[in-house]
């Protein structure tokens, strides 16, 4: 479906804006307490939203400054691949200020920002398996090693383990991803639906910070 004018002219109008906004730090899409930074996902999301645009523009040939676009874009990409990557522990980081890794990377092959078979990535993907899976399921990142300000436990996030699917399969574990994705399906109630997380246990303690469900 093709935009309206007012349409364009309000996307072409967001994305100028970008051009001027995205290197400020942010409070990244778990919006933690602990105080606003440099978000590798933040910042591919920033690169995501003016790369489609570029595309939309040179496809539907809709008035845009494209030239500004692409250099805003290119600078992204740089700025993640050369500060977003630890490379003493070969992964993609939470943020710039981090040495740990975050769920919310698992879409950075998803979204055509890195290639699936990225040596790079492949290692991110190899610590994630190590820090933040548990028993197939995903935790959106590690509390302990990354202090997000708010109190009690953490369970595993339904979200995140449905983009780990992707992520695996994208990587070629095949196998890896059908065990995941068939272990997510004992988690759906008889509607098909999930909760946002899944607690260890059925228990809920006073102190929990947040609403977590377990399946049946």
């Amino acid at each position: 479906m093709m935009a309206s004018y007012d349409g364009w002219r309000k996307t072409a109008s967001l994305m100028d804006w970008l051009c001027d906004h995205w290197d400020q730090p942010e409070d990244g899409i778990w919006e933690t307490r602990s105080g606003r930074q440099v978000f590798t996902y933040g910042r591919m999301m920033c690169w995501l939203a003016l790369d489609r645009a570029i595309r939309l523009a040179r496809a539907r040939g809709r008035p845009a400054d494209t030239t500004r676009w692409a250099a805003e874009r290119s600078a992204i990409y740089e700025q993640v691949m050369a500060r977003g990557f630890h490379p003493g522990r070969q992964v993609f980081v939470q943020h710039y200020r981090t040495d740990i890794t975050d769920a919310s990377l698992l879409a950075m092959p998803g979204v055509g920002f890195i290639a699936p078979n990225d040596p790079m990535w492949l290692s991110t993907l190899r610590a994630m398996d190590n820090e933040l899976v548990s028993d197939s399921l995903v935790y959106r990142y590690d509390p302990k090693a990354s202090p997000d300000g708010l109190a009690g436990s953490e369970g595993t996030f339904s979200m995140c383990t449905f983009w780990s699917v992707q992520a695996l399969a994208q990587a070629g574990r095949i196998d890896d991803a059908e065990l995941t994705f068939e272990k997510m399906l004992t988690y759906s109630t008889p509607l098909g639906l999930y909760s946002e997380e899944i607690a260890p246990t059925v228990s809920r303690s006073a102190t929990s910070r947040r609403r977590s469900v377990t399946s049946p």
